[in-house]
C-alpha cells in the first residue's frame, strides 16, 4: 500500500476547523482508493508567536523538507502586527523550500453564485499559474532618510531568466496536460514594465517553441481583469509574475464564488509541495463551527492529484460538487445551511 508522509499545519483562527474537515475527507479518500495518509502536526502561526516570540523554530525547514506535502489551513492572528506571519512562515516556506509555482484553479461549481451576470459553469474554467519565489516579493529594496521629509522607499522586482523560464515551462507543461483549450495566455505589462516583462515575454516565445501544440497568447494585466470580468470562457491557462499573480487570482476566487470554495497549491515539482485554501483566517468566526470547509478540502484534493492519486482527488472535486449543487445554501459562513462539521461529514457521504 502506497504511504505518504503530509505535514499538516492548522494555522490560526478558524485555520484548525477547516483543516479538521480537510483532514476528514483525505482520510476517507485513502480508505476508498487504498493508500495511507501519515499526518504530523506542527503548531506554527500567531499562538506560538506569542507564546515563544518565533515565528518559525530553528530546524523548521529542514523537519518540513522530509514530507511530501504541507496541508495548511490559515496564517493570521488579530493580535500579531500584519506582515510578522506572512512574512515569517508563509514567505520562508515558498522561498526556502523552492516552492516556484503557485497554482490557482478558478472553476465555477453548479450551485455556486457567481457575481457575473450570465455566466455559468461552462464559461468559468481556467488556471492561473503564478511565479511564487521572485518579483516584488523577495523583499529587495530598502529606505533612505526613513522618517524624515526626504524619505525614499524603493521596491525591486527580482526576475532571473531560471526563476521565469522554469515558471513558463511548467505553465506549458500544465496547458499541455490539461488538454482543454490548448492556449496559453502571458499576463504582463510590456508597455511600462519594460525591463521585466521584456524578459518574460521573450522567455515565453522562446519556451513556445518547444510546444507548438500550445497556442500563445499576451495580454496587459489591466486587459486580464476587464476581460476575467467579462469574457472569462476565453482564458484555459495564465502565466504571470508574483505580483499580478497575487492580484488576479483573488479577482478569480471571487468570480467562481468567492474565497469559501477558492483552493491554491504552492508548488516544487522536486520537493515538497504545500496545498492551503486562498482565504484568511476569519477570527471572528473561530470555534463557532460555522465557517467553509470546502476550500480546505478542495485543497486537499488538489494535494492528492499532486501526489499521483488522480481518482481519489477526481471522487473528492466530484463530492464538493454534488455538496454546492444539492446541498448547502451559500458558501459564506454561517448561512450553509449547515455546521463545519456537517459539510464535511455530507462530503464523506458522496465519496
Amino acid at each position: 500500500m502506497k504511504s505518504y508522509k503530509i505535514a499538516v499545519i492548522p494555522g490560526d483562527g478558524t485555520g484548525p476547523e477547516m483543516v479538521r474537515e480537510g483532514l476528514k475527507v483525505l482520510e476517507a479518500s485513502a480508505q476508498k482508493f487504498g493508500f495511507k495518509l501519515e499526518f504530523t502536526p506542527f503548531d506554527y502561526g500567531g499562538d506560538r508567536y506569542l507564546r515563544t516570540g518565533e515565528v518559525l523554530p530553528e530546524g523548521a525547514i529542514g523537519e518540513l523538507k522530509k514530507f511530501q506535502a504541507i496541508f495548511l489551513g490559515a496564517i493570521g492572528h488579530p493580535e500579531v502586527k500584519p506582515g510578522i506571519l506572512e512574512k515569517g512562515i508563509l514567505l520562508r516556506m515558498r522561498f526556502e523550500l523552492d516552492q516556484y509555482i503557485n497554482l490557482r484553479p478558478v472553476k465555477l461549481y453548479e450551485g455556486v453564485d457567481t457575481p457575473l451576470k450570465d455566466k455559468g459553469p461552462e464559461d468559468i474554467d481556467f488556471v492561473v499559474v503564478r511565479e511564487n519565489t521572485e518579483g516584488l516579493y523577495t523583499g529587495s529594496g530598502g529606505f533612505l532618510k526613513k522618517g524624515t521629509p526626504a524619505e525614499i522607499a524603493v521596491q525591486e522586482s527580482i526576475n532571473t531568466r531560471m526563476g521565469v523560464e522554469r515558471c513558463l515551462r511548467y505553465a506549458f507543461q500544465y496547458c499541455r496536460e490539461r488538454n482543454k483549450k490548448k492556449t496559453l495566455t502571458l499576463c504582463g505589462k510590456t508597455n511600462v514594465l519594460t525591463y521585466a516583462f521584456d524578459l518574460w515575454e521573450r522567455a515565453f516565445h522562446e519556451v513556445g517553441e518547444e510546444y507548438p501544440d500550445i497556442n500563445r497568447e499576451y495580454a496587459h494585466v489591466d486587459a486580464i481583469c476587464m476581460w476575467m470580468v467579462k469574457n472569462p470562457e476565453q482564458f484555459d491557462v495564465i502565466v504571470t509574475d508574483n505580483m499580478f499573480g497575487d492580484i488576479i487570482t483573488d479577482l478569480g476566487a471571487m468570480i467562481q464564488g468567492g474565497m469559501g470554495i477558492a483552493a491554491g497549491g504552492n508548488i516544487n515539482p522536486g520537493g515538497t509541495s504545500m496545498f492551503e485554501p486562498i482565504g484568511g483566517s476569519a477570527p471572528k468566526y473561530t470555534g463557532k463551527n460555522i465557517i467553509n470547509p470546502l476550500a480546505s478540502i478542495c485543497a486537499g484534493s488538489m494535494m492528492l492529484k499532486h501526489l499521483g492519486e488522480e481518482e481519489a482527488a477526481a471522487a473528492v472535486e466530484k463530492a464538493v460538487m454534488a455538496v454546492c449543487a444539492r446541498d448547502i445554501k451559500s458558501l459564506s459562513a454561517g448561512r450553509m445551511g449547515y455546521s463545519t462539521s456537517e459539510v464535511g461529514d455530507l462530503v464523506v457521504s458522496y465519496l
